[in-house]
């Protein structure tokens, strides 16, 4: 039986859930705005196009120390001046920097999204592409590193969520 000193006194709680109907709104709200790292690297993998173009938004040095294979790279800066060059309207647009500790992809998004393209943020970034054991590009060719058991199953195709 839970009272109302338990429910205040309860971190997680302090605050009530959102009613189920509120929830499902902002959490489908959510997916319009993200794509997860498995995602991205499982619709790249069927074959075919994927039905977007995914973007690092990184400088040239990152851009150079590892970025998706694939991936169009273009500066967030560099946006303004260049997407129309790079870049159809038509294509919804996959945006990633480092990671989760960077909000570069979503200020890659913003422009994107001001400029009139569709565009969605990629959960995780780089490190996490790296992490999930995904294959990557380098000035000096391809790499894989393995899955980090943290981030990802070592044996399994993915994470079945």
């Amino acid at each position: 039986m839970t009272t109302t000193d338990s429910l205040t006194s309860n971190p997680v709680l302090r605050v009530a859930p959102a009613a189920p109907a509120e929830a499902a709104a902002h959490f489908r709200a959510s997916l319009v705005f993200h794509a997860d790292v498995s995602d991205v690297a499982a619709a790249l993998a069927s074959g075919g196009d994927p039905g977007f173009v995914v973007l690092d938004s990184r400088s040239t040095a990152a851009w150079d120390q590892g970025h998706i294979p694939g991936a169009v790279h273009l500066p967030t800066a560099l946006i303004p001046a260049q997407a129309e060059q790079l870049l159809d309207r038509s294509v919804p647009v996959v945006t990633y920097c480092w990671g989760p500790g960077c909000n570069g992809a979503t200020r890659a998004a913003l422009a994107l999204a001001e400029l009139g393209y569709q565009v969605k943020e990629m959960l995780g970034g780089f490190e996490y592409w790296v992490r999930e054991g995904f294959a990557y590009e380098t000035w000096e060719g391809r790499e894989r590193r393995a899955a980090d058991p943290l981030a990802a199953p070592v044996d399994a195709e993915n994470c079945g969520c």
